[in-house]
This record gives C-alpha cells, structure tokens and sequence, in this order.
C-alpha cells in the first residue's frame, strides 16, 4: 500500500514502475473550449518512448477519438463508448454489445419520456456508424461533436447494425427524470450520467473500468501500473481500476473523493503538467 502524504493522498508514483495512462477526454485532457492541449501530441511521444502506452478514454465514438489523435495514431490505444469497444492499434481488443431487440425497446421507452414532455434526442452508436433520427440543428451541435461516422434514418427502430451503446442527450437535467427512469426501465444494464446532459445505456457490468482491465490483460500489465485521469462518474470504475489514479480539481465531488491523487484542472491543463512533472518530461 502506497505511504500518505502530508494532504492524506497517496505517494507519487514512480515512472518506472508506469506502464499505462488513461485518460479520459472533456473535462479532464481536453480545454474548456474542447480543444486539446497544444503539448498532448508530444507529450505522448515522449511517454512512448519510455515504453507507456497512452489511452484516451471517452464516450466518444472510436473514430471521433482516433480522429483527435490521428497524428500518433500507429500504435494508439483506444476505450471508446464509455468501454464498450476497445483497440489497440487499430485492432479490436474487446468490445460488449447490446441485444438489437432490446436496444429498440430502450428507443421506444424513450419516446415515451418525450410524451411526458423531455426534450431529448438519441444516438444508437453502432459498430459501423452512429445513427439518428432527430436532426434539427440544436441537437445536431451537440452530436456532431462526438460522432465523427455519423447517419441518419427515419426510425432508429429500423436501423440494423451492432449496438455498442445507447446515448440519450436531456437538454434539460438528466439527473431528473432520464436517468431514473431509463435505470428503472433497463436494469440490469449500466444506465450512466456520462455529462451534464448525457445519459448512456450499456450492457451489464460495461463500463471504462473494464475497459482498463480487458487493456491491462492485453498489455500483460497490472493496476500498480496504471495511471488514470478523471473527471466525471462514468469515470469512477476507470479509476478504480488503476492503483494510480487522478481526479481533476474540477471533478465532481464523488469523483474527488473516490481518486488517490487530485490534477489541477483541464482548463490549467492538468493532465500535461501533471505527466511532466511525474515523468521528468
């Protein structure tokens, strides 16, 4: 067990010892603007050059995230769709789906919350593509910064592809009536509040933190060497999956509390410096 420090964290880790970062994408590497940190591309090269693999972690779709980080893409590792699909250079790693028919049943529970008045719109993320129904600009805005591969149908009950995730996005506060409700109507599959206003249905037991460990499997490495950055409570397993992990100063409170260490934040580029100063880079 790793010594206190003076503020009751845990001890630095030791770069050696580091073999796997982790990290997740808004609000935690990414600026407040969503960009990312000007020194991220160099940052990576340099952790690879000291043989650590770098993760983005995120519910983005796979090809929004390797669309991000195209410039270090050979040899790039990916946790997509909250964990849902994992790759490793390009190569399928793992990946968890959803019965199609149940899937659909989920897409009509939710037309039934939109008759009681939520304003909402969803995204049916498949193997091949992201798919929607609803394309009005507001919601396009919002989808079109997560979902690179993306088309649209007339009914997403028609559409027949692998379901990785369901994601709802609640214009209003999710934490109302959604995600209760889509946690009530689904159980047991994972219903996560993945944003201020996303909602994310998955299958039972998939979520980042298992991502990681179906990552450490095929790295041939361990939880004491791993790092992990987080902000929100999709992110929760996924640090508690690495021994070293890291909440951002903006974190949510749960999130700052379950962390072993605390990063300054995304918008001070926490993750960058934090990495710099562990690694000497």
């Amino acid at each position: 067990m790793t010594s206190p420090t003076p503020t009751g964290r845990a001890a630095t880790p030791r770069p050696d010892d580091i073999r796997l970062v982790v990290v997740d994408l808004d609000g935690t590497l990414l600026d407040g603007g969503g960009e990312m940190p000007g020194e991220t591309v160099a940052t990576i090269r340099a952790l690879r050059e000291r043989g650590v693999a770098f993760a983005p972690a995120s519910g983005r779709q796979h090809a929004t995230i390797a669309r991000l980080f195209s410039e270090v893409e050979n040899g790039l590792v990916v946790i997509a769709e909250n964990g849902a699909y994992v790759t490793r250079d390009g190569a399928e790693v793992s990946s968890h789906t959803l019965d199609l028919d149940w899937s659909r049943s989920v897409i009509e529970r939710t037309r039934h919350l939109e008759s009681r008045g939520v304003d909402l719109g969803v995204v049916l993320c498949g193997r091949s593509s992201a798919w929607i129904e609803r394309t009005d600009e507001v919601f396009l805005a919002e989808v079109e910064r997560y979902y690179a591969r993306l088309s649209t149908t007339d009914d997403l009950t028609h559409v027949d592809d692998e379901v990785l995730k369901l994601a709802v996005h609640d214009f209003g506060d999710p934490t109302a009536l959604t995600g209760p409700d889509l946690a009530a109507f689904c159980a047991p599959q994972q219903v996560v509040v993945s944003g201020h206003h996303w909602v994310d249905v998955m299958g039972v037991g998939v979520h980042k933190g298992l991502a990681v460990r179906d990552l450490q499997r095929a790295l041939g490495i361990t939880a004491a060497q791993t790092m992990a950055f987080g902000d929100y409570l999709n992110d929760l397993e996924m640090l508690g999956a690495a021994e070293h992990s890291y909440a951002m100063a903006n974190a949510h409170p749960t999130v700052l509390r379950a962390a072993r260490h605390v990063a300054p934040a995304n918008t001070e580029d926490g993750v960058l410096r934090t990495l710099r100063e562990i690694f000497d880079l």
